[in-house]
């Protein structure tokens, strides 16, 4: 099993816990207004889901965070990490260290010119990959891969129509060859992605973990936005991108664009803005378009289909109109992840002389690449007009 996989499961088990997690909050509540909503046994038999359902993240945590430590990548830093007597890494002396070397690489007055920066510790990324998560970043949404190398490649398989074998109605007749599947290679190559905010000189006066924090919440912010940037402008590649104007719109947008294989894990996907319009669009019935998940409540569906809303500021209006997805991006783009973050500061240059400050630059590396154009369909709309009376079901 490959680390990809081991993120795979994990992120799989972190949500199995928040979904017991808020079937659990659902039952109190239910129970607050009706002793005799759920029985006993079915409070039994939740408590124990969700205690095995945290021991299995446990434990899928502690292999994605192995696999990750193991992961052959080119370090920036030369300088050993601190490690215990027993030979494991000391977590406590290594966050020490890094803020110590933060704090010189601050004060030093450096450039960064000739100067390898600080590459973030393996605990702390983790700590900020938890964070992005509460921003419902779009990162979320595509297929991630760690990779250890700054450029590579991979071959996927077409979309292709399966042709029937060929009918030989001759026994001496010759066996021709198949129409075998169209395979295509995208590659990929690292990219850097900086920013740069300004510190004060009292941070510097704070504790170990109140500056670790600082960081924290920081490169958490930078990362969601700079991904989510990257994100989008793949997304924009979508090849078909219809205008939805009336309900039927948005069932062809559903039922005429993508391969029917690939329907079967396909979601919507639209901002905040758009949500709240569709959530109000009605079929000729006076129905609802949008319909609440019975297994959870929270969630709405269109024939089925997941709708995932997400904030105006991650995923904005363009031009005026809301953007309305459909399909799956986990097939459809692949973000190929290098996993080293990297610090630089300067308190001379950029500007910080003059207004005596300290500059601090992060870079991230990744790349985002369009796996299968066929794998989902953008469209926009501004309004929707419900359904015409007379026109569902019966056809009158």
């Amino acid at each position: 099993m490959n680390i990809n996989e081991l993120k795979d499961a994990f992120d799989k088990a972190g949500q199995k816990v928040q979904d017991l997690e808020d079937k659990r909050t659902q039952f109190a509540v239910d129970l607050g207004k009706d002793e005799n909503s759920h029985t006993v046994d079915d409070i039994n038999k939740l408590n124990a889901s969700l205690k095995n359902a945290k021991v299995a993240q446990e434990l899928a945590k502690s292999a994605y965070e192995d696999a990750r430590a193991n992961l052959n990548a080119e370090p920036i830093n030369k300088k050993p990490l601190p490690v215990k007597q027993d030979g494991k890494a000391d977590i406590k002396a290594i966050k020490n260290q890094f803020v110590s070397d933060f704090k010189n690489l601050v004060t030093s007055g450096t450039t960064g010119t000739g100067n390898a920066g600080l590459t973030i510790p393996e605990d702390i990324q983790l700590q900020i990959r938890t964070l992005t998560r509460s921003f419902v970043s779009l990162e979320s949404l595509v297929n991630v891969e760690n990779v250890s190398t700054s450029h590579g490649s991979r071959v996927y398989e077409k979309l292709n129509d399966i042709t029937p074998l060929k009918d030989l109605d001759d026994e001496t007749a010759i066996i021709g060859n198949n129409d075998d599947p169209e395979l295509t290679v995208i590659k990929y190559l690292i990219h850097r992605y900086a920013g740069i905010t300004t510190v004060t000189n009292t941070l510097l006066k704070d504790t170990v973990d109140n500056i670790i924090q600082w960081l924290v919440n920081w490169v958490a912010r930078k990362d969601v936005i700079t991904r989510n940037a990257k994100i989008l402008e793949v997304m924009g590649k979508a090849p078909k991108k219809p205008t939805i104007s009336k309900f039927d719109d948005i069932k062809d947008l559903e039922n005429n664009t993508l391969d029917p294989a690939i329907e079967a894990s396909s979601s919507f996907i639209t901002n905040q803005s758009g949500y709240n319009i569709l959530s109000k669009l009605k079929d000729a019935e006076g129905r609802y378009l949008m319909q609440p998940d019975v297994t959870n409540p929270d969630k709405y569906m269109i024939d089925g289909k997941t709708v995932v809303r997400i904030a105006d500021k991650w995923l904005p209006d363009v031009s005026g109109s809301h953007p309305l997805y459909f399909g799956d991006l986990k097939q459809g783009i692949t973000l190929f992840d290098r996993q080293q973050m990297q610090i630089d500061t300067t308190n001379t240059g950029a500007g910080s002389f003059e207004s005596d400050s300290t500059k601090l630059r992060f870079i991230d590396r990744f790349d985002v690449e369009l796996i299968d154009d066929g794998a989902f369909a953008a469209a926009s709309f501004k309004t929707v007009a419900d359904q015409a009376k007379g026109t569902a079901d019966t056809g009158k």
